[in-house]
């Protein structure tokens, strides 16, 4: 039965992606080496005859939507909220799956004393600019009758986090996983709380981005990336064991990943819910000062590859 549900999942595939049939065109996809964004590293999978996926890993998510916009790459993983800023500023970015919800947790050291996010009051925190766990950690600090003014924001990117608090460098963080549950199990720090918004934006964190050119020009291409990505996300959230054991190839230690995973949803999903949760997110950012106008939501979103994914994966 299983491998009657594999052939079916490869000529769905190429049903999506009839028309993109490039000869050895190479689709170069930035992403990170984590378990929430690790889809990329399937495409290969689910693209049709002739298309290639060059993945390409990085650390920050400002370098990705630098690289996009520059044309080394085609498509890239990034935050939810370096999308909006990207969008506000009416840089040609578009917004055509989602990637991950959830992931997120502040973090802080075991000696820190830290016991309530009130106690954050003239601690060094560190964290990415950009990012929902920047706009997260904003959101915290407000709810405790804090600004980014009462704390000491440092700069770190995520694959360093747990390294600088072990060294006293930061008192916290916050960031995604698996960061967060290593310094639990190593005995460095302490979970301090999973600070997702409410019921109006929910845990939102990140998506996949094309440039507006690449959908005027080749569209199909960006059908193949997104049919790749939903075959793949399916995949995984079927699989879990071998999500892990994926997700272990990049140097986390299986048992780290597992507990990781309960915080983590793997998306592709961009319904009615997804886009008013994203317009919210955009007017608690205009609130904190993220950005300084909201972007024009119909040229950032662009739900069309989506819902024709959706519609055969209904109809399969």
């Amino acid at each position: 039965m299983k491998r009657i549900v594999l052939v079916s999942l490869f000529s769905v595939s190429a049903m999506f992606c009839a028309r993109a049939d490039e000869t050895n065109t190479v689709i170069r996809v930035g992403t990170w080496k984590t378990q929430q964004t690790i889809q990329p590293f399937l495409y290969d999978k689910f693209l049709p005859k002739g298309l290639h996926c060059d993945v390409r890993p990085f650390t920050n998510p400002g370098d990705m939507k630098t690289a996009l916009l520059a044309g080394s790459l085609d498509a890239c993983g990034n935050t939810l909220v370096n999308a909006i800023i990207s969008a506000s500023k009416d840089e040609p970015v578009v917004l055509v799956c989602a990637m991950c919800n959830k992931c997120s947790a502040l973090v802080v050291h075991k000696d820190s004393g830290i016991t309530d996010t009130k106690d954050l009051k003239g601690k060094t925190i560190g964290y990415v600019p950009s990012t929902m766990h920047h706009l997260l950690l904003l959101d915290v600090l407000r709810r405790a009758g804090l600004s980014h003014n009462d704390v000491i924001l440092v700069r770190v990117d995520f694959f360093d986090m747990v390294n600088a608090l072990s060294h006293k460098q930061i008192d916290g963080f916050l960031s995604g996983e698996p960061y967060p549950t290593l310094a639990a199990r190593a005995g460095i720090g302490q979970v301090l709380s999973y600070p997702y918004f409410d019921d109006s934006i929910g845990p939102l964190n990140a998506g996949v981005l094309v440039k507006r050119s690449l959908i005027e020009n080749k569209p199909d291409l960006v059908q193949a990336i997104v049919t790749a990505h939903v075959r793949a996300t399916e995949v995984l959230r079927g699989d879990h064991e071998d999500w892990i054991k994926r997700a272990a190839a990049f140097g986390n230690d299986t048992e780290v990943l597992k507990v990781a995973a309960t915080n983590i949803d793997l998306a592709w999903d961009m319904d009615s819910s997804f886009t008013n949760q994203i317009r919210r997110l955009g007017d608690k950012m205009l609130e904190h000062g993220m950005i300084e106008r909201l972007p024009q939501w119909d040229k950032l979103i662009d739900a069309r590859f989506v819902e024709k994914a959706r519609s055969h994966l209904q109809n399969r």
